[in-house]
């Protein structure tokens, strides 16, 4: 059994328009700071009620713009959050912020606050790709963020987005060494994808944006796993590296399918094997709030094969694969043989891993081997 237990805390508002997300209707100019602090603390509580009674493993703060919560907004959960149910050794407490000067102003009260590791949206390290990405701040002031970041939290993590369009293998390379050289203890590095919906998305379709080729993706996969292993940041997931002993403890919950409790407006949360949902709209979930004393909206009880199924989705992104006790009832024996013989995936007596060369078909093996 995973033991981990983390809480996570949605922020819905964001301060400008972004072209990933669906919280463009949530930007707003400015927020009653003391109802939604009083809200979010109710809907924490809630979850003393009716979760597991074990030691929070991590907090993250995520969502729309969760730096610019008052600082003394994030105190008063972790404060609330430790009474309720106490620290593990070690807790890791993670915020989000984007990499703004007005953002990374308020980072030396969110360290006092209690966060020590953020998130940093960096993105990009090349003025031009900013702008294609959307993103309202430039590289130096990127970098002066990350710097203050690096000042004020025990840890630091930065994402950048790579395959962009025109990006050659070379490109990438020098962009990655120089992210590799600013010295943080993790990196997310994600290939960029065109999801439904999106800005980049609306692009294809006009014909002004055109996806990288799949054997670029690939040479420019296995480039970002040599560099950064050869660095000491190894790939621990799909998408993310780090130094030993400063992977996102958070995330690992997630992709061990521990319990995770999420508060807030949108927030999803698993714990003893219910998926839980708050109201998405912010509107709608205070009125929850102020009509019941939470913002749930769905509370749905899986079956053992929705969490085998659940577990096995998450957890192959892992490098460390997972127990294959939890994932039995979701898993085709025949295919992963099949699998296993093309040297796709590897299985022990104990555990089902993808391989290095699995990982840049880690949708297609899902789609054959689930159940």
């Amino acid at each position: 059994m995973n033991e981990a237990l983390a809480l996570y805390i949605h922020w819905p508002f964001c301060v400008s328009k972004c072209p990933y997300c669906d919280f463009n209707s949530h930007v707003r100019e400015s927020v009653d700071q003391d109802r939604w602090r009083s809200a979010l603390l109710a809907d924490l509580a809630h979850e003393v009620d009716v979760g597991p009674k074990r030691p929070l493993t991590s907090i993250f703060f995520g969502g729309g713009t969760p730096s610019l919560m008052p600082p003394a907004t994030v105190a008063a959960l972790i404060e609330a959050a430790e009474r309720h149910w106490g620290f593990a050794p070690g807790i890791e407490i993670t915020l989000e912020a984007n990499p703004s000067s007005v953002e990374a102003s308020r980072f030396a009260g969110l360290a006092a606050a209690g966060v020590n590791r953020v998130s940093l949206g960096l993105q990009a390290l090349d003025d031009a790709a900013l702008q294609f990405l959307g993103r309202a701040h430039d590289v130096a002031e990127g970098l002066a963020a990350l710097e203050t970041a690096q000042r004020n939290f025990d840890r630091v993590s930065f994402d950048l987005i790579y395959a962009l369009p025109g990006q050659a293998v070379d490109d990438w390379a020098k962009t990655l060494d120089r992210a590799i050289g600013l010295g943080t203890g993790h990196l997310s590095l994600y290939q960029l994808t065109i999801e439904p919906g999106t800005r980049f998305a609306a692009m294809a379709a006009r014909g002004e944006l055109a996806p990288q080729d799949p054997d670029l993706g690939a040479d420019l996969f296995e480039l970002t796993r040599a560099l950064t292993t050869a660095a000491g940041l190894p790939a621990y997931e799909i998408s993310n590296h780090a130094r030993p002993g400063e992977e996102s403890r958070h995330n690992l919950t997630y992709w061990r399918y521990g319990d995770y409790l999420g508060i807030g407006p949108g927030a999803h949360g698993r714990r003893v094997g219910v998926a839980t949902t708050r109201a998405k709209k912010p509107e709608n979930w205070l009125t929850r709030i102020d009509a019941r004393g939470h913002g749930m909206d769905l509370e749905d009880a899986l079956s053992d094969t929705d969490r085998a199924r659940e577990t096995l989705v998450m957890g192959l992104r892992l490098e460390e694969g997972i127990p294959l006790d939890r994932i039995r009832p979701a898993v085709d024996a025949a295919a992963v043989a099949r699998l296993a013989n093309l040297g796709l995936i590897e299985q022990t007596a104990e555990r089902l891993r993808v391989t290095p060369q699995g990982m840049l078909v880690l949708n297609t093996i899902l789609a054959e081997i689930a159940v």
